[in-house]
């Protein structure tokens, strides 16, 4: 049996989930997508900042947001802020949960160990990355089921300078 290779199958798409934004600071953007099948949506600073080496800053973005029950949403790192200049954001992801309608804010750091990153209000700091999330109920037990892993933790794969 052969496949046809020129045979595509239709694109799957998932619907958009309505998140409600209300602008602290009239002038700042919506957060936006750069291209099609972004996860994360670009967060703006409301406030120009000088970080120097090692130096941390919590920022506003002038956004708020209404989440439906069951997401969260997840403040990251610009990927070319870490690699070009060392900036992450400290508490990475930072969570913005579904009941909390304050203004959204992201801590950056500055990890260069030499210079200074200077930030100008409207440049773009992080990103917002939305997520179903579930509910858990936790149920103490007095032993845990055993599993192939078991109690093995930090390092205990191997990789760098490990077995």
């Amino acid at each position: 049996m052969s496949v046809n290779s020129s045979v595509t199958e239709p694109a799957v798409t998932v619907p958009p989930v309505e998140v409600l934004v209300r602008r602290v600071d009239p002038e700042v953007p919506l957060p936006g997508y750069a291209h099609p099948g972004d996860a994360g949506a670009d967060l703006v600073t409301t406030t120009d900042v000088e970080l120097g080496p090692g130096e941390r800053a919590k920022v506003g973005t002038g956004l708020a947001i209404a989440l439906p029950e069951g997401y969260a949403a997840f403040v990251h790192p610009r990927s070319g802020l870490a690699a070009r200049h060392g900036v992450t954001v400290v508490n990475a992801p930072g969570t913005v949960d579904a009941g909390y309608r304050g203004e959204i804010q992201v801590t950056v750091l500055n990890t260069d160990r030499e210079r200074s990153v200077r930030f100008q209000r409207g440049d773009r700091i992080a990103q917002l990355v939305i997520q179903r999330v579930e509910r858990a109920t936790f149920n103490e037990v007095s032993t845990l089921p055993s599993s192939v892993r078991g109690t093995d933790g930090f390092g205990s794969t191997g990789g760098h300078d490990g077995a």
